[in-house]
């Protein structure tokens, strides 16, 4: 990885846009990164992380801080851009982080979203090609380009020598933390806790099946019942290896005393169903005995009862042989019945239709009626010609009513038509006018809407002004305020810093401790340390001040943006209320500003006019419609004017000529009617009276039918009963019986014949007879006898099923328990063989004698490398007097792994890292940190670091180490490196060449990058 350039605006300390050079720098190999503290040395490296990974190395990433420079111009946003080389790919990755901007809309501020752009160089184009505008799909490509993550690219590429420091220092728990940062052993970490909680599990496992045993044993124990050797608890808990032999022991026992009860109860048993069997005999035999005796008695009964009723049955039998003789006379007296109803109807029907006929005709045959009928009809066929004439005569009478109507209607129409077009003209003006007024309203409401819009933006304008104009004076207020606080906190801060500057000797003579080096002149003796005065303050009492001070800025610079954008946007409030067509009008005139009562005023006349002038042009289109309509209807009436006059004409002499042909035909119809009002009257009598004789004939001739029908029924029904049997057609229709009544008797008859056979067999029956001759049983006793073996063999059934469940519970719980106690065993080789590995990964086993965890020994194999890759540095630049080698032994009761010792040539000692002097410290912490670059590139897949940062420490160096040093980091251009070193310390101003110095000012920092024998003079 090679940078180039990178360019930072509005950024931490920087206020404007600057531009770093990276190819010029690394030209030399070697360049120094220096200015004043607090200039923003270290923000250039952050800036530099930000750019590729979106946020900055440690604490400064923490909640609440801001990336966005105090310094920098509300509308320039913050931004970082970066080109780089990595993996033979050019790339540009250009980022911006949330910030506040101004609203485009009002005044305030809103919240911008972070973006982010990442581009890369096409050779053969010689252009930029956008690769992707996503925040997680950059920070994926970048992280698998470079193989490390923020955190490894921090401590390898950036080299924070103060860390590497407390690293040499620290004990294994907090190398442990750094390294496992840096190597990614989250893995070897992951396999302990899994181990784990497979151990955790398969002892859970192992519990719940040894619990699940013990509750097998205490069922056992329930259901084999107190005084059983199963019933007796056991001594054995959950996890102890007896638990299983000593539940399989209880339930053979338990097994073998339950089977030896239940072959007793089944000896019993079977004695108990043998009592009950005779028992049951018995009982059996006595009820049969007594219903045989009862039986034969109910016989008796039943005999005596059906001589009594024998005289009844021999009547019904009687009655049933006459009905049977009466059907024969059925068939006739059913023929009588019939003639006898149709000579009644017969009889009636002629009473009435006599009953109408003229008194003449009452008493007439069948032959006088039918000629009077025929001579009516023959007067009927003669007023066909008549019925016609009449029928003319109505046609011509309808058809003059129709006349009359139409010429009424005419004459109406006529008189109508005169009166509308009399006042024509003067409607015909009137409609004119209308749609002229309407057409000149359009252009009215036109030109007056053209001025309304302009007034209401000035009017709510100036409303704006008014209520700006309030709040401007209260930010200004609280500007006021606020540049009086800000300047307060300012002179305690610089009069806090003074005063802590007038004491810093003795504050860092506080920290001084016998024979440690001091951090300003590197010597271990401390003869004469300064003392703390009365009115000297800490860092503690300098960084509130500072921060009450930055609190303080902060709000200055709000109010001042506030203040700035309230009188903006006053001021183009202002503009716009004086702007418009109608800006004299408003106010008069006048120059002075237009007040919201005049401007106010001014859109309602405005409002008002503009809709009267709408209202009224909206009409334009009716009034063009209507001048049109009235203008058709003209024509139209002037047309049917002279259409009607035409009609009137014609009508007149039609009316004569219908007149003349209905004066004859009422000549004729009035020879033909007769004394009715008209022919068809007269036809209509003609045919009642033709219908009554019809009717009459045809009664008549009925009546005579049916009176010869009856008396031929009479005769038939007197031969049917005398051969019958019977002496008159009387007597035969009372012995006849309906179907209902001739089943009932039959049944009577029927059952009780049924009931004498039934009597008669059962007194023959020989066994019923023989019971009879008995003494009485008694089916009480026997039954009590057997109840009682009953009882008994129920209580023996009882007995023997408690047992058989006891059995069978006891055999299905030891099948259970054998169950259990199979599949346990796995488990529990299983538990001892994870517990086993898990002891060993977690170091906590006996077989661990080192107790390393599995993650420390990864980690110690990496810390040897590291070692070693450091010691070749280091053997340099301590002209071969240490070297670093790794230990893996324990120091105290902590665990052994992470050791990191120093081995003195000049003694041939081995000795903890913490026994360096601070110059030793440096360049053995900046050893390290190179090799620790180096195995971590090689980790990360081989990516070349070809740029690197060194941060502080030189300081503590004499000349001829620091000659040493640099003689090393140089020795890295020999691999196309640069290095960049941080520091503020002048002799290495004279010593390299290429320097990019950081400067800082009241307008914020900025970047100057020198070169030569201009970088060495200045």
């Amino acid at each position: 990885m090679r940078l180039h350039r990178l360019v930072v605006t509005a950024f931490g300390p920087f206020g404007t846009a600057q531009e770093i050079d990276f190819d010029t720098l690394s030209s030399a190999g070697l360049f120094l990164l220096h200015g004043p503290t607090g200039a923003g040395k270290t923000s250039v490296l952050d800036a530099v992380c930000f750019a590729l990974y979106g946020s900055v190395p440690g604490a400064r990433q923490s909640p609440g801080s801001v990336l966005r420079s105090d310094h920098a111009a509300g509308g320039t946003p913050t931004e970082v851009t970066l080109e780089l080389t990595v993996g033979e790919r050019r790339l540009e990755i250009t980022r911006r982080p949330a910030q506040p901007r101004p609203k485009k809309r009002g005044g305030g501020f809103t919240t911008e979203k972070a973006q982010s752009t990442l581009r890369e160089y096409d050779a053969g184009t010689g252009t930029w090609k956008g690769l992707s505008k996503s925040h997680q799909e950059i920070g994926e490509e970048i992280t698998q380009l470079l193989g490390m993550s923020r955190d490894q690219f921090c401590q390898v590429v950036l080299l924070p020598q103060g860390d590497f420091a407390r690293f040499l220092r620290a004990d294994a728990e907090a190398r442990g933390k750094l390294l496992g940062r840096l190597f990614d052993t989250r893995r070897f970490a992951a396999v302990e806790d899994r181990l784990a909680e497979l151990r955790k599990a398969a002892e859970r496992e192992v519990g719940a099946g040894d619990e699940r045993l013990l509750a097998l044993a205490h069922r056992m124990a329930e259901a084999a019942g107190p005084g059983s050797p199963a019933a007796v608890p056991v001594e054995e808990r959950p996890g102890e290896p007896g638990l299983a032999e000593a539940v399989q022991t209880r339930a053979a026992l338990a097994h073998s005393e339950a089977r030896e009860a239940l072959d007793i109860a089944r000896i019993r048993l079977a004695a108990a169903e043998e009592r009950q069997a005779g028992a049951r005999a018995a009982f059996d035999a006595a009820r049969e005995l007594a219903d045989r005796q009862a039986r034969h008695a109910d016989a008796l009964r039943r005999q005596d009862e059906l001589a009594a009723r024998r005289p009844e049955c021999e009547r019904w039998q009687q009655a049933l042989d006459r009905s049977l003789k009466a059907d024969r006379v059925a068939p006739a007296l059913a023929l009588r019945e019939d003639a006898e109803r149709a000579h009644r109807t017969a009889d009636a029907a002629r009473d009435r239709a006599r009953a109408v006929l003229p008194p003449e005709l009452a008493d007439a045959g069948t032959e006088q009626l039918s000629a009077v009928e025929r001579r009516l009809r023959e007067e009927l066929g003669g007023l066909e010609a008549a019925r016609r004439a009449e029928q003319r005569g109505a046609e011509l009478a309808a058809e003059r009513a129709v006349l009359d109507r139409e010429a009424r209607a005419d004459e109406e129409f006529l008189q109508d038509a005169a009166v509308w077009l009399a006042g024509w003209d003067a409607r015909r003006e009137g409609l004119k006018r209308h749609a002229e007024a309407a057409q000149d309203a359009t252009a009215r409401a036109e030109q007056l809407a053209g001025r309304l819009e302009p007034a209401r933006r000035r009017l709510a304008a100036a409303r704006r002004r008014d209520t700006l104009a309030a709040e401007l004076t209260t930010a200004r207020d609280q500007l006021t305020a606020a540049r009086e606080r800000r300047n307060d906190a300012h002179e305690h801060w610089l009069d806090v810093k003074s005063r802590r500057l007038r004491g810093i000797a003795a504050e860092l003579a506080a920290a001084l401790t016998p024979g440690a080096p001091c951090q300003v002149c590197g010597s271990d003796t401390h003869p004469a340390p300064a003392r703390t005065t009365a009115d000297h303050v800490d860092r503690t009492a300098e960084d509130t001040a500072y921060a009450a001070y930055t609190r303080a800025d902060e709000a200055r610079t709000a109010a001042e943006t506030g203040a700035a954008a309230t009188a903006e946007a006053w001021e183009a409030a202002r503009k716009e209320a004086l702007a418009g067509p109608d800006a004299a009008d408003a106010d008069g005139g006048s120059a002075a500003e237009p007040t919201v009562a005049d401007l106010t005023r001014l859109v309602d006349e405005l409002s008002r006019a503009h809709a009267e002038a709408h209202a009224l042009a909206g009409q334009t289109h009716a009034a063009r419609e209507a001048l049109g309509a009235a203008e058709r209807e003209h024509e139209e009436r002037v047309a049917a004017q002279r259409e009607a006059e035409r009609r009137v004409a014609a009508r007149t002499s039609r009316r004569e000529a219908l007149e003349q042909q209905q004066a004859d035909l009422e000549a004729e119809v009035a020879a033909s009617r007769g004394e009715s009002g008209s022919v068809a009257e007269y036809a209509t009598l003609l045919e009642r009276r033709i219908g009554l004789l019809t009717g009459a004939a045809e009664a008549v001739r009925s009546a005579e039918v049916a009176a010869r029908g009856m008396k031929d029924a009479d005769d038939r029904l007197a031969d049917a009963a005398f051969r019958a049997g019977f002496a008159t057609p009387a007597e035969a229709a009372a012995a006849l019986l309906d179907e209902p009544a001739r089943r009932t008797l039959q049944q009577r008859v029927d059952a009780w014949r049924s009931e004498a056979a039934v009597v008669a067999d059962r007194l023959g029956d020989e066994a019923t007879a023989a019971a009879a001759a008995l003494p009485p049983a008694d089916p009480a006793a026997a039954g009590a006898a057997h109840s009682h073996a009953e009882r008994a063999l129920r209580e023996a059934a009882t007995v023997l099923s408690a047992v058989t469940e006891r059995c069978e519970a006891l055999d299905r719980l030891s099948g259970r328990a054998g169950e259990e106690v199979r599949r346990l065993g796995p488990l529990r080789e299983e538990y001892e063989r994870v517990a086993r590995l898990a002891g060993l990964a977690a170091g906590t086993s006996a077989e661990n004698e080192r107790k390393m965890r599995l993650e420390s020994y990864v980690l110690a194999a990496r810390l040897e490398q590291v070692a070693a890759a450091a010691t070749a540095r280091l053997q340099r630049m301590s002209s071969g007097r240490y070297t670093l080698v790794h230990s893996d032994a324990r120091s105290g009761g902590r665990r052994a792994g992470l050791g990191l010792h120093v081995v003195d040539a000049w003694t041939g000692n081995e000795r903890d890292t913490a026994t360096l002097s601070g110059g030793e410290t440096f360049f053995a912490s900046l050893a390290l940190a190179l090799g620790l670059a180096d195995v971590v590139t090689d980790e990360a897949g081989g990516v070349r670091l070809d740029t690197l940062f060194i941060d502080e420490g030189f300081g503590s160096l004499d000349d001829q180490t620091l000659d040493e040093v640099l003689d090393v980091l140089d020795s890295l251009r020999e691999r196309d490196r640069s290095v960049g070193i941080v520091s503020h310390v002048g002799d290495l101003r004279r010593r390299i060449p290429a320097q990019l110095e950081v400067t800082k000012a009241r307008h914020g920092s900025a970047v100057r990058l020198r070169t030569g024998g201009d970088a060495l003079s200045g």
